[in-house]
């Protein structure tokens, strides 16, 4: 560990958490190297369509495109306090044939904005594979245990049934959600393309003596260098801060989703039902030797609260861009457009390291089940005394009563439910006793869960998943 790491702050999202490819995506050699490439793509595409620009100048810039003196474009900046113009100039001096045309009839925003669009393009396709993958995990799951009963709950409460597998598909119906979501966010983001100062693109005008044609050709030929189909058709000095928003709406809702997904494990984890992967050598707790803490899912839970965060910062920053644009939106996106890529890298990580290995226990399942079973098979036992003669206001009665006093057993004395026990020592009960074990059947109080999940399954997620099908077996890797 060098001394500027332990002297200075470290962001713990690129230093602690995050996969080296989105640590890379961001970087600032990623940052720099590619407005470079964007001068070269400038200076290709106008010496196409006719300015004096020779190919020496464009093999010397090319030669020194990866060759960046960061501690002279940081002393340079220090004077000029503008960073585009001190990488023009330290860009300049590495190559003093091309440097009368680097840059030539742009504005900042076109190294910075259209740098920016790149890295969102690159980092969202680092993302959907990783959201795929949990996706593709959860899916297995549920069709492994998409007929093992468990108590569903409403308001946190007991309520009727429904499968584990099931469950899990309440999750990957977000997760598919989000993913549509982002494919489509990624599909429709454009390059900001060659447009000048306002993005009038007056300065090309002027360059090409009024040829708009030529200015409309240069726009499309860079942005097909950039490896997009299409530019924005308007924008002012930047592209439209909407776009962050856009971007960081599909991000935040994805934590969103996440985070759901990982208090749910917690909730169960702390009903000892299923429980995150554990490694022998883990420690729960530096206190309580004995604990096993969903560490993995508190992680998720936390770091999806950054692009939540994010988003109102994103939001307001697009309704305070005074008409082509202010600078008011510089530093903080430096911060949010990264913080929020980076952790959704880190949750997605760690979901499918999560997902990987989740742990059920059936045996703690079916404990729970057996405890408040029998108060929702009551209508079960009404309905079968009714069919065997009994008057049906009777038997509530009854059965209201002989409820009341298991849950007084339960509640008061914390003893197990008895509830059965009891409408077996009931005379009144006597017409349906051999009945019993079938009406308290779990199986039969799940409805059509188990072929829901293989509907769903099939008609909805395996579909989705079929362009990323080469991706889907790589493991998960986890720092810390």
């Amino acid at each position: 560990m060098s001394e500027a790491m332990l002297s200075h702050f470290q962001s713990p999202l690129s230093s602690r958490y995050a996969s080296e490819e989105m640590s890379r995506n961001f970087s600032d050699g990623k940052k720099f190297t590619t407005w470079r490439k964007l001068w070269v793509y400038l200076a290709k595409a106008e010496k196409m369509l006719g300015l004096n620009i020779t190919d020496e100048q464009i093999e010397e810039m090319e030669l020194n495109q990866e060759k960046i003196d960061f501690l002279a474009a940081i002393k340079e900046e220090g004077q000029t306090r503008h960073d585009v113009m001190a990488h023009v100039h330290v860009f300049a001096n590495q190559c003093p044939k091309a440097a009368p045309i680097i840059h030539l009839g742009a504005t900042s925003c076109y190294v910075g904005d259209n740098t920016d669009l790149i890295i969102i393009r690159d980092g969202l396709n680092i993302l959907l594979p990783k959201l795929a993958r949990c996706i593709h995990r959860l899916s297995n799951f549920a069709e492994q245990y998409k007929d093992l009963p468990t108590l569903g709950f409403t308001h946190m409460q007991p309520a009727q049934l429904t499968t584990v597998g099931k469950r899990a598909c309440l999750w990957i119906s977000d997760l598919l959600a989000d993913l549509v979501n982002i494919q489509r966010v990624r599909d429709d983001l454009r390059f900001r393309g060659v447009k000048g100062t306002t993005g009038t693109q007056a300065s090309f005008m002027t360059i090409f003596d009024g040829d708009q044609e030529k200015v409309k050709k240069l726009d499309a030929l860079v942005t097909e260098m950039a490896g997009f189909e299409r530019s924005y058709k308007i924008c002012g000095q930047t592209y439209s801060r909407k776009i962050d928003c856009n971007v960081i709406y599909s991000l935040s809702s994805l934590a969103a989703t996440v985070h759901k997904i990982c208090t749910d494990l917690r909730l169960l984890a702390s009903l000892k039902e299923i429980e995150e992967p554990f490694e022998k050598t883990q420690i729960g707790s530096s206190a309580m030797a004995y604990k096993r803490n969903p560490m993995r899912s508190e992680r998720c839970c936390a770091l999806a609260k950054l692009p939540m965060g994010y988003l109102i910062n994103a939001l307001i920053t697009a309704s305070t861009q005074w008409m082509e644009r202010t600078l008011d939106d510089s530093a903080n996106r430096r911060v949010t457009l990264p913080e929020t890529f980076l952790s959704a890298d880190i949750f997605l990580n760690t979901l499918q390291n999560v997902t990987d290995g989740l742990v059920v226990y059936p045996k703690v399942i079916e404990r729970h089940l057996k405890q408040e079973l029998p108060f929702m098979a009551t209508e079960n036992f009404l309905m079968a005394m009714v069919k065997a003669g009994g008057d049906r206001q009777v038997c509530h009665e009854e059965i209201r009563v002989l409820s009341q006093q298991a849950a007084d057993v339960v509640k008061k004395e914390g003893k197990d439910n008895d509830l059965v026990e009891r409408i077996r020592q009931s005379p009144y009960f006597a017409p349906i006793l051999d009945q019993l074990d079938s009406l308290l059947d779990p199986s039969t109080f799940i409805g059509r869960a188990p072929q829901q999940v293989t509907e769903f399954l099939e008609e909805e997620v395996y579909p989705a998943l079929e362009a990323y099908k080469k991706d889907l077996d790589v493991k998960a890797v986890i720092r810390v």
